[in-house]
């Protein structure tokens, strides 16, 4: 059976976030998701749209959260989590948030992509020319680069493609140069 028969089954052909039941398509859940049936879920154009881009989020669409947040599959709570807290500042989520109760492990993985901080807390990289980098996006070197504890040396003009961050020191970004998983400071980074 392929993911998305598995995720409409478990679904009910509807939206597992706001019960649309068209432009339905499989959403993995970022940053490192464990894909399949439990990282992923099945959403509508609607919910994604927002949840990829901040900017554009309706407050009154995630209202539907106060259903969904007690799905028992670990993709929609922990998005039901996030969505909450990039809106608790409306009154309503918070609310809702005080009552959702995740596993620790939930709520780590919740908490990874920075959704519950403020402004002012969050840790924002950025390139060598002020661009903000998130995770997922591909940089390029703009310097050679000696890689501590080996013989590697990442040479100007590397592509690294699908960085992840650090979520503690703004300067620090990880990302594979050919086979080597490598951390990179942002300094030495261009993104594409």
């Amino acid at each position: 059976m392929s993911l998305e028969s598995e995720l409409e089954m478990r679904s009910g052909k509807q939206c597992e976030l706001c019960a649309a039941t068209s432009d339905l398509k499989i959403y993995e859940v970022k940053p490192v998701s464990t894909g399949g049936v439990d990282g992923s879920l099945l959403a509508c154009d609607t919910c994604v749209g927002q949840i990829d881009n901040p900017e554009t989020t309706d407050a009154n669409h995630w209202r539907c959260l106060n259903d969904s947040m007690w799905s028992e599959y670990r993709a929609v709570k922990v998005l039901a989590w996030r969505m909450l807290s990039r809106l608790k500042k409306e009154g309503w989520p918070q609310d809702l948030l005080d009552m959702l109760y995740l596993e620790d492990d939930d709520l780590r993985f919740a908490k990874e992509t920075g959704e519950h901080l403020d402004e002012s807390e969050k840790v924002i990289h950025r390139d060598a020319n002020g661009t903000i980098l998130q995770a997922g996006d591909s940089v390029v070197l703009i310097k050679d680069l000696k890689v501590k504890g080996s013989s590697l040396v990442a040479k100007q003009g590397t592509a690294v493609r699908r960085i992840s961050l650090d979520r503690e020191n703004g300067k620090y970004i990880e990302g594979k140069v050919g086979p080597t998983q490598i951390v990179i400071i942002t300094d030495y980074v261009k993104k594409l």
